[in-house]
């Protein structure tokens, strides 16, 4: 394959203009990142199907939010479990390799899922087992996932490059989300798992496409291998364990890993079931109403990516904290919002303040990281984020059966304690 350079040529005229004029979409000129870019894409568009699907068919099954909670709880136990060993892997093994065995394991668990609802024999029992086989395979794919981003964009360009990234994530929720609650409720859930499974086979294939340079210069022999030891247990621990170590001794890294922790916490249950929840029991609509709510969100979100990839923030460490605290107030607001239309503006201002908090706060995380370590402290990053869902999930699921507005409003005033924890450390204010 030609390099980079050359690959860049054929996109001057009718790309290169609109680069000069939207600096934003600058890591488009490398078809590296145009594969990663447009698998995950899809990928992502895909599982807007799988997630309402699995959300609706739970909810069919038992019609109770502890039911829809827990399934999804065991889905992200072995994901956090294992998430540390995956960006142990990734520091050390090709993250592209670990991506597309990752994703066509995917592809099989969804399509099982698939199967057994279109022969109408799927049971509870069978979502937990799925649910937790998916939760394994996923764990490697994202430290893998943020770790080849800094390897094939250049380091001033990593806002733009996951804005891009992120941005077309916020979209899957924007043109997916109704699309999918649509089809679910006119032909049937089946179809929706099958879309998914063979989105994770497309975006196997573009990762198998990618040749591996980093600008001009190919990274290794082996795409992106980076070491040749063995795959040890007591190897990668170690590597764990150096990782932890270093991130926890840097008050900043610190501050905002447990800050992130705890904020996914409040969002990740009130968001996933307690809104599917509202549009079940409060709302009009159904599953029609739960993804307009999840479109309007990620529209929200994709213009504050856009605006996060274009703008230079300052005192980004201030910036972050009074964010967080615009969020924990919108996050107790949905348990008020009388009707559909309410929560989808509410969607709108909260997918804003998402969207420009998480890629301020990815791109330094990938910025303050040693490339040696890049995978483990994404890992690590990962990890907070996921940690805790488990218990979310389930905490969510009973709340939300007892008194909606009790779980958002706890769910906010938790985040608003996570970023006054924020303004309080020094390294957090002191970042520019």
């Amino acid at each position: 394959m030609p390099p980079e350079s050359t690959d860049n040529q054929g996109l001057r005229n009718p790309f290169a203009k609109l680069v000069n004029r939207l600096p934003i979409l600058s890591p488009l000129l490398k078809r590296d990142f145009r594969l990663l870019w447009f698998g995950e894409g899809i990928s992502l568009l895909g599982s807007q199907f799988h997630f309402i699907a699995l959300s609706w068919l739970t909810l069919q099954i038992t019609g109770s939010g502890l039911a829809l909670g827990t399934v999804l709880m065991v889905g992200t136990i072995p994901r956090a479990l294992l998430m540390l060993f995956g960006g142990a892997l990734s520091d050390s093994y090709s993250p592209r390799r670990i991506m597309i065995v990752s994703n066509l394991s995917r592809a099989v668990v969804v399509g099982v899922i698939a199967l057994i609802v279109f022969y109408d024999v799927v049971e509870l029992w069978h979502l937990y087992l799925l649910s937790i086989l998916f939760g394994v395979v996923d764990s490697f794919f994202h430290p893998a996932f943020n770790a080849i981003i800094p390897r094939i964009v250049e380091k001033d360009k990593l806002e733009a490059g996951n804005a891009i990234l992120r941005g077309t994530h916020e979209l899957s929720f924007l043109i997916g989300s109704a699309p999918a609650g649509l089809l679910i409720s006119a032909v049937g859930m089946d179809l929706a798992f099958g879309i998914d499974s063979v989105s994770f086979i497309l975006a196997a294939v573009c990762l198998k496409m990618m040749t591996g340079f980093r600008g001009k210069a190919p990274l290794s022999a082996d795409e992106f291998h980076l070491s040749k030891r063995p795959v040890k247990l007591a190897n990668i621990l170690s590597d764990v364990k150096e990782g932890v170590r270093y991130a926890l001794g840097k008050p900043a890294l610190r501050a905002f890993i447990l800050a992130i922790a705890v904020i996914d916490f409040s969002f990740s249950g009130p968001l996933d079931v307690g809104l599917a929840w509202l549009s079940e029991h409060r709302f009009v609509g159904g599953a029609t109403a739960f993804g307009t709510i999840l479109s309007s969100f990620g529209g929200g979100a994709l213009l504050g990516t856009i605006i996060a990839g274009v703008c230079k923030f300052k005192r980004r460490g201030l910036w972050l904290a009074t964010l967080g605290v615009i969020l924990g107030t919108g996050l107790g607001l949905y348990g008020v919002v009388p009707n559909v239309t309410g929560a989808a503006i509410l969607s709108v201002f909260m997918g804003v303040g998402v969207g420009i908090f998480n890629i301020m706060l990815i791109s330094w995380f990938q910025k303050e990281a040693p490339s040696r370590m890049l995978g483990r402290i994404m890992s690590l990053v990962t990890f907070a984020s996921v940690g805790l869902m488990p218990v979310s999930f389930a905490v969510s699921g009973m709340l939300v059966d007892v008194h909606a507005p009790l779980l958002f409003a706890v769910a906010g005033g938790v985040t608003l304690a996570a970023c006054i924890y924020l303004f309080s450390v020094r390294a957090v204010r002191a970042i520019d």
